[in-house]
């Protein structure tokens, strides 16, 4: 896992460019909670601009040809609490799974609140199938070692890529908007 660390360049993609990230605006429901997501990876941020985009096509909201990836500078890391998933692990998957599921693993959600921000593997639209499945008791027990160790197995850690959630006003505060990039639908 990257570390978070002053002059880190992190990518954002969306439908739209994102010059002032808003966490009211941020979804919920997501792998480490409700924040402004990026990754070190401009590919997967493409990827995301790509995917969103669709979304809102489908949705009637939009109609351009083009997503974005916004990029943004780490100015430092001073005074901002973290949590790094180094793996992807059974402790990766339960924060995961609690993000997106508010009867799931409360004690761990519960936990991850006071963090500004907090990293590890992105559990995408990719994953998302056999992450249902893992909450559906699909590989046994949520929360059961064997489901557990089912379930990482499918998803093929080591070709995941890093997500880095900024959680808190003051994580936002952080960052420094570059430039955005157009990304083609096609």
């Amino acid at each position: 896992m990257i570390e978070l660390k002053e002059g880190l360049v992190l990518y954002h993609g969306s439908y739209c460019v994102v010059e002032n990230p808003d966490l009211q605006k941020c979804a919920v429901y997501k792998d480490f909670g409700q924040g402004f997501y990026l990754t070190t990876s401009k590919e997967q941020a493409k990827s995301f601009a790509r995917l969103s985009a669709a979304k809102k096509r489908q949705q009637g909201e939009r109609t351009e040809e083009f997503a974005y990836v916004s990029f943004f500078k780490l100015s430092d890391t001073d005074g901002l609490k973290t949590f790094v998933y180094e793996t992807a692990d059974a402790a990766w998957l339960h924060c995961i799974v609690a993000h997106r599921r508010k009867d799931a693993f409360v004690k761990v959600r519960n936990q991850m609140k006071p963090y500004d921000v907090i990293s590890g593997k992105i559990a995408n639209d990719d994953t998302n199938t056999t992450i249902m499945a893992y909450m559906g008791n699909v590989f046994g027990k949520m929360g059961s070692e064997s489901a557990d160790k089912v379930c990482i197995g499918l998803l093929i850690p080591e070709r995941l890529k890093d997500q880095f959630c900024f959680r808190t006003v003051k994580a936002l505060s952080k960052l420094k908007y570059l430039k955005s990039e157009k990304v083609s639908l096609e």
